[in-house]
Formats: C-alpha cells, structure tokens, sequence
C-alpha cells in the first residue's frame, strides 16, 4: 500500500467517501460468493428445489450491481485523488520555484503530471478493491470450508500463502523493472520536448538529424524497458495461474476419491469445489493488478519526492502538509495593509520603495563547486537606481533572483527595511515587484491576457494604457483581433523586441510595484527596438527602485 497516497486520500473528503463506496462494493460482492456457492451446490445435488435458482439469479444480479457501483465510484476516487495530487504538485512547483527545479526537465514534468499521473488509475481502481477483497473473502472461505470439511480446508490453508509468496518475489522484480520503464518514458519526453523547442538553433547548426537519431535511441530504450516489464508481468500471471492450479489439483483429487468411496456427501463435495477457487481467486487478481498499477505506483513516487523535497539548508521553510488544501494555505496579499508582511503578523509598512540590503551573501547551487555569488554586500536606498554589469556567468542573474526569492543564499543575509527576506511572506513580496526576464515567457493566449498576467484584475483600459506606455500598443493594434489576438506559445508569432515590449507592458501593469527588476531588457534586439525598450524603462522607473543588469 502507498503511504503517501492513502494519506492524501484520506485528507480529501469527497474522495474518502467515494473510496469507502468503492472497497464496500467489492467486499459485499465477494462474499456473495458465499451464498452463490450454497445455493448452486443444493440445486445440483437435489438438496434445494429448483425454485431456488430464482435466489441464484438474484444473487448474480446484485453482484452485478455491485461491480457497477465499483467501478463508478472507483473512477470517481481515481479522479478525485489525481486532481488533488496535481493541484498539490503544480502548487509544489510553484513554491520551489525555477531555480530549484533546474535539475528536472521541463518535459520530465509535464509527462509526470500528465501521463504519468493518469496511470494511478489501475492502482485506484483495482488494486485498492483487489486488496481489500483479498483481505476479507478468502478469510471467509476458509471459515466455511472449516464448517463444511475440514480436511480440505487445513489443505487450502496450507496452500494459500504460497501465493502472496510467489506474488511477492515477483512483485520486487516488477517494481524494479517498470520503475525503469517510467524513467525511460521521462527521459524520452523530456528530451523530445527540449529538442522541439531547440529546432531552429538544430537546423541552424545542421544537427536537427544528429538529435533525431538520439530521439530514436531513447524510444528504442523505452520500447526494451516496455517488454522487459510486459515480460515480467506475463511470467508472474503464469507463475501465480500455475501455483493456484496445483493448490487446487490438491483439493480436487481428495475430494473425488472421498466422493466414489462414499464418505463424502455430494453437497458438501460440490460446495468445497465452488469455494476453494474463491479462496485463491482474490490473491491471484491482487497479484495480476498489482503488475498493473506498479507505472501509477513510480509515478507516485515521482510526484512525491517532489512534494516531499525539503528546503535548501539556508531556508528554515517547512515543508507543506499534504493534508491541507494549498488553496488555504497559499497566502494571499493585503494590497491594503502593505507588501511585504511578515509572518508574525506584525503590520507591515506600505508601499513606498523600501531598503534592501545585501551582507556577506553566498549563494551556491547543487552540484556545482564554485560560488554563484561570494561575500556580495550591498545596499540600496529607496528611490536608487543600481546597474549590475559584468561578464555572463558573473552572478547578475542569481542576485536577481535572490531578490525575487527563487533561491536562498548560502551564507549570509537579505534584509528588507531591516528583516529578513526569508521571513517575509513570498507571495507578499513579490506582490511588491515588477520583474521584465532577459527572456520572457508568453503564453498560448491573447495579447491582454498576456499583459495582465501579473495583474489579472486589470481592464481593458489598464491594458491598453499599459501596452500604450511600453510602446506595445503600436504594433498590437496591426495584429489581427488587437489585444484579443492570439499570442503562440511562447511568443511564436512575435518578434524579439514584441516580445520584450509585452513584458515591459506587464511591468506597467503592475504600477503598486514600488521594485523593478529587469535582466537585459535589451539584449539580441535591434536598434529601432532596443531604442522603443529604453524609453519604455525610463517611463517605467520614475518613481521606482530600479535594479537593470547588463551583460
């Protein structure tokens, strides 16, 4: 059983109620197999009239119903736990922000939110019913069989955990093997996806065919991980079939032999041959739909360990609780009370440009041995404007982010008006920032969606204005549709400089943000747009912190 989703089930009501509907159907269905049993066995041996058989179709019918219900209450609980898992996952991603999750390729993610997550429904759907049918029925069988014959039952008790045995040796074998398929699977997405986006540089450079070769060794290698996992799976049905075969052969001879010399009664001879299949049946279906839930079980565990990754050492930050809904969690700015208010609840002061001061800071990343940044001490005054020039590789981007709080520093401190941006509620200070990347990032959505991006309560009018003071608005309004047209993913469609020039408009459309934070707002455009760019910032700054780097 995993842990980690049994806990997560249990904190979502509505699936904690469907997965009780879901285990109560499958066990109430299994044990009617007890009376299906008494009753099949006394109308074949003469001991119950015919009409019976009215009890029998009666008893199949509602074991029908029950599957019924199983398996919409089970699709209701599968849905239920992947919606929770990847509103909890994209929330985690959220929180840990760029920086550390630079280890992770994008497209890993997206297949382990997507796919990936989409797989559990074996496990929710079958293994957990299979479970709890496995630990009840064959309890209940072998009660019976001890009421009606004993030999046969101490036979059945004997033979019965060699099942879990053989399905448990079995079992490590797949975990191991899919495990490596679901890696595979990510590998293969994420460097499909890195090499999608990567095309133009590919064909520029001519090695669009190179990569391609490599996109076909990773299927391949995803192929072979496949039928390792497919082999398996059929070799445990075969072992499992085999060992509950003979275990029955073991039931079954005695019983005839018992039955031509005459010391066993034929009712009691046909009830033992109906329930001894029963007693093993549950075991061998746990057995096949755990093989078939072991992807959605690697998913899991995927998904997990990046719920569960704790905080740099730096940042005394708790991990979230799965039990609690992110949505209440989450802390939502006080536009009124000010930006940056600290988790004491101590009222926080407003929005003028506030004090920020670097000492001694160190920042490193994992796997890396040399510093990002070393010992950097800075201050900047309310109102100032600080330009950060240096050689690419110089850390200008990493004291950035460092103020936007995506990484923590390794030594050393970040104060705002005095306390430490570590204390400080992350949602609430960068509610006080305006921040335009050397890159940009558009979205697969119209122009004015775009532009309130930071800002999704703002008009049409406060977007047009915005667009309008970033020098936006004059080539928006040739696109067609304007501000409702539609922007491809990642700005297809747009130039360099447009694109630059929309994430200015999104910094206008931030005017509460008293901190403007730009990474080379100017970088690979041309003249006409690195000149529309600068005006646009000078705009911008007045009356702002201003923190630009140049490369």
């Amino acid at each position: 059983m995993h842990k980690d989703l049994l806990r997560l089930m249990r904190a979502e009501q509505s699936v904690r109620r469907h997965l009780a509907v879901t285990l109560a159907a499958a066990v109430i269905a299994g044990l009617l197999v007890l009376v299906q049993a008494e009753l099949l066995a006394g109308v074949l041996s003469g001991r119950f009239a015919a009409t019976a058989l009215a009890g029998l179709v009666a008893v199949v019918a509602l074991r029908a119903l029950l599957a019924w219900t199983q398996g919409v209450f089970g699709g209701r609980t599968a849905t239920g736990v992947k919606s929770a898992l990847r509103r909890r996952l994209l929330g985690r991603l959220q929180e840990l922000g760029p920086a550390r999750l630079s280890g992770h390729r994008s497209g890993e993610l997206v297949t382990l939110a997507g796919r990936g997550l989409d797989r559990l429904d074996a496990y929710l759907t079958g293994y957990l019913p299979a479970v709890a049918v496995a630990g009840v029925v064959p309890v209940a069988v072998l009660v019976r069989l001890f009421a009606a014959d004993l030999t046969s039952a101490v036979i059945v008790l004997v033979t019965l955990p060699l099942i879990p045995v053989f399905g448990a040796l079995v079992g490590m074998t797949t975990k191991a093997v899919t495990e490596r398929q679901f890696h595979a699977l990510s590998r293969l997405g994420g460097h499909f996806l890195d090499v999608v986006r990567g095309l133009p540089t590919l064909r520029a450079f001519g090695r669009a065919r190179y990569q391609a070769t490599v996109i076909r060794q990773v299927a391949d290698a995803h192929r072979s991980a496949t039928m390792r996992t497919l082999r398996v799976a059929f070799l445990s049905s075969l072992v499992l079939e085999l060992c509950a075969s003979l275990s029955l052969a073991l039931v079954a001879v005695p019983i005839g032999l018992r039955l031509l010399g005459g010391s066993l009664d034929l009712t009691t001879a046909l009830l033992v041959l109906l329930l001894a299949p029963e007693a093993y049946l549950p075991l061998r279906v746990m057995g096949t739909r755990f093989h078939a839930s072991m992807e959605g079980v690697a998913a899991a565990d995927a998904a997990f360990a990046v719920l569960d990754r704790t905080a740099d050492p730096a940042e005394p930050r708790a991990v979230p609780d799965l039990t609690a809904d992110p949505a209440e969690s989450r802390a939502v700015p006080d536009r009124t009370a000010g930006p940056a208010g600290s988790r004491d609840g101590a009222a926080p002061p407003g929005r003028e440009p506030p004090r920020i001061e670097l000492h001694d800071v160190t920042v490193r990343y994992p796997g890396r041995d040399d510093a990002a940044l070393s010992g950097v001490s800075l201050t900047i005054e309310p109102g100032e404007r600080v330009a950060l020039v240096g050689e690419s590789g110089g850390g200008k981007s990493t004291l950035l982010h460092l103020l936007l709080g995506f990484v923590q520093p390794s030594e050393g401190r970040v104060l705002v008006d005095g306390a430490d941006l570590r204390d400080l509620d992350p949602g609430a200070w960068r509610d006080r920032l305006a921040f335009v990347p050397q890159r940009p990032h558009l979205f697969a959505t119209s122009v004015a969606d775009n532009i309130r991006l930071g800002a999704p309560e703002a008009s049409q009018e406060d977007v047009r204005r915005a667009a309008a003071a970033a020098r936006a608005d004059e080539f928006v309004e040739r696109l067609p549709g304007g501000y409702d047209a539609q922007v491809g993913e990642r700005g297809a469609n747009l130039s360099a400089g447009q694109r630059q020039r929309v994430a200015l408009a999104r910094a206008f459309c931030r005017p509460h943000a008293p901190v403007l934070l730009l990474d080379e707002p100017t970088a690979r455009l041309d003249g006409r747009s690195e000149a529309a760019v600068v005006a646009a910032t000078a705009d911008l700054s007045r009356g702002r912190r201003r923190a630009p780097r140049h490369a």
